[in-house]
């Protein structure tokens, strides 16, 4: 198809930056909701340690700490475009290790590995995404002359 196809055409490149808008939205929003049990309680920190130690994580009592401020960060971060190829990157590399921790762990288990790392891996290439193309034109990012 030409490059003024439906797909490739103007038709939809025009809302590019609303979509990378929803994904950072999304994507903040449901990092910070999902480790804020870690940061408010020492159990729950403690449970993810455990896990993480389960699955041969090295470290887990300063990985699970470290893995949990991250995405807290990142979350931060990423709602108002702020700093978000940085965020987007180490988001990337954050959940590269989980995706790596996971399928080693499930595979010593013998248990099913792509259903498992889907969630992790995409967050993986949304935080490529975000490296690579930036937050869009609604963000910090690009009101400070950063996009």
């Amino acid at each position: 198809m030409s490059r003024k196809g439906l797909i490739t055409g103007p038709g939809l490149d025009r809302f590019a930056d609303e979509a990378i808008l929803l994904l950072r939205l999304y994507l903040g929003v449901f990092l910070v909701w999902g480790v804020w049990d870690n940061v408010t309680s020492a159990a729950r920190m403690g449970e993810f340690q455990g896990f993480l130690a389960a699955l041969g994580c090295p470290f887990p009592a300063v990985a699970a700490p470290v893995s949990v401020y991250a995405q807290l960060l990142i979350g931060v971060l990423l709602v108002p475009g702020l700093l978000a190829r940085w965020a987007g990157l180490l988001l990337a590399v954050n959940f590269l290790v989980a995706v790596t921790l996971l399928a080693t762990g499930l595979e010593a288990h013998g248990e099913a590995v792509a259903r498992e790392v889907f969630g992790p891996m995409m967050c993986v290439l949304a935080g490529l995404v975000l490296a690579t193309h930036g937050p869009g034109r609604w963000s910090a990012d690009a009101r400070l002359g950063r996009g």
